[in-house]
């Protein structure tokens, strides 16, 4: 099934992925999710916010075992980070399709919606949108790099903005949520090894998610000619950018959390003109709440906070449920990454998260890796789940 995306937003330049929300690609990735459901039966639906649902036994009495992910990337993304969830899910549900399994509540498969916010700067609006985490006039103000609105964007594929809200009757329908995903980073497990390679496991669970934020700093300055203002004239913002870059990194480094500045954008953008204004965006996040804050009241700029989630746990007893079915011994770590589980925790579910082992460690880049014998454990998982907690 993976081997069906592997095309589609394919980026020629860097072999990574290009896959944004409300796009043509997108798009695709929809119709991918749509003919998965269709060869096992499923019935698909998309909710007021554009999240796809793919039912096994919809109308089963009890509540909804939830599987699944995402399918949007960051640019030049990797193949796994949201697919994997997904592609699983269905790959389980096949197995026990064929091996004649019946469950005894509904199941569901989840692809939500703009989880990597790459296109309009807010991750998971579309698990925010579900739980009312986010207000539907402030997600549909967002605008992409071209001025689009999201609201714009949703209607040109057919979702209608003015329907997009909280939907507490799905919400409700709702059980337990356990999304697997690829191992993001070498992140410390329980026993105190670098990640799940040098833990020698191929699977882990997610004990929780970091606390993580992103703010915007805007550096005015002065508009000028780059031939004809004299140096000492220039009031360039790019200088306070620089001394920015420079800061974030080394207060991140001082106070032992993560801190990113991985967007600029700079007006006019010419390269013969001095510019009038910088905007960067920082991302920080860290295992103790208190330090990353303090490190971005520490960086004597004026920001603009654009997001904010605190340490989000997931459910002890479902990952401890979880981790019987897998036998009792499966590491457990940190993520330091956010993911939907934790937009759905958040909101009162009984969330976990299975990670499969990467072992290079890197995402949100071409070099994101799994191996295919550590996906099918995490398949074989899902499946052991499904039986334990729906016969």
């Amino acid at each position: 099934m993976l081997d069906e995306l592997s095309e589609v937003g394919r980026n020629p330049r860097s072999g990574g992925f290009d896959r944004f929300a409300w796009t043509d690609v997108d798009t695709e990735c929809r119709q991918w999710f749509e003919q998965c459901a269709a060869a096992l039966g499923l019935d698909v639906e998309t909710d007021r916010n554009g999240n796809l649902w793919a039912w096994w036994n919809e109308a089963a009495p009890g509540s909804a075992l939830v599987l699944g992910s995402h399918l949007d990337s960051v640019p030049s993304g990797g193949a796994f980070d949201g697919p994997l969830g997904v592609a699983s899910a269905f790959a389980a549900i096949g197995d026990l399709q064929r091996d004649g399994f019946e469950p005894s509540r509904p199941i569901a498969v989840v692809a939500f919606a703009d989880e990597e916010g790459a296109r309009f700067g807010v991750a998971c609006v579309g698990s925010r949108l579900l739980t009312g985490s986010i207000s539907p006039a402030s997600a549909l103000a967002l605008r992409d790099v071209d001025g689009v609105t999201l609201a714009e964007a949703m209607a040109r594929v057919g979702i209608a903005p003015a329907d997009l809200g909280a939907d507490r009757r799905r919400i409700a329908r709702i059980g337990e949520f356990i999304e697997l995903h690829v191992e993001q980073g070498h992140l410390r497990t329980d026993s105190g090894s670098a990640g799940l390679g040098a833990a020698g496991s191929a699977l882990g669970l997610a004990t929780c998610i970091w606390p993580h934020g992103r703010w915007r700093a805007d550096i005015a300055g002065s508009q000028n000619h780059a031939g004809t203002t004299p140096m000492a004239d220039r009031d360039d913002p790019m200088i306070g950018l620089a001394r920015l870059v420079l800061d974030v990194r080394q207060r991140a480094r001082a106070a032992g959390i993560l801190a990113t500045v991985g967007k600029v954008k700079v007006e006019p953008g010419a390269v013969n003109a001095v510019p009038g204004l910088v905007s960067a965006w920082i991302d920080a996040r860290g295992d103790d709440e208190s330090r990353v804050r303090e490190t971005i009241a520490q960086l004597g700029v004026e920001l603009v906070e654009e997001s904010w989630t605190s340490t989000t746990p997931f459910d002890a007893d479902l990952t401890a449920s979880v981790d019987g079915v897998l036998g009792g011994s499966v590491p457990r770590l940190p993520s330091g990454a956010g993911h939907d589980a934790g937009v759905i925790a958040l909101a009162g579910i009984p969330a976990a998260m299975i990670l499969v082992r990467n072992p290079t460690g890197i995402s949100h880049a071409p070099a994101e890796r799994a191996e295919p014998d550590d996906c099918d454990l995490g398949v074989a998982a899902l499946r052991s789940i499904l039986r334990s907690r729906a016969s």
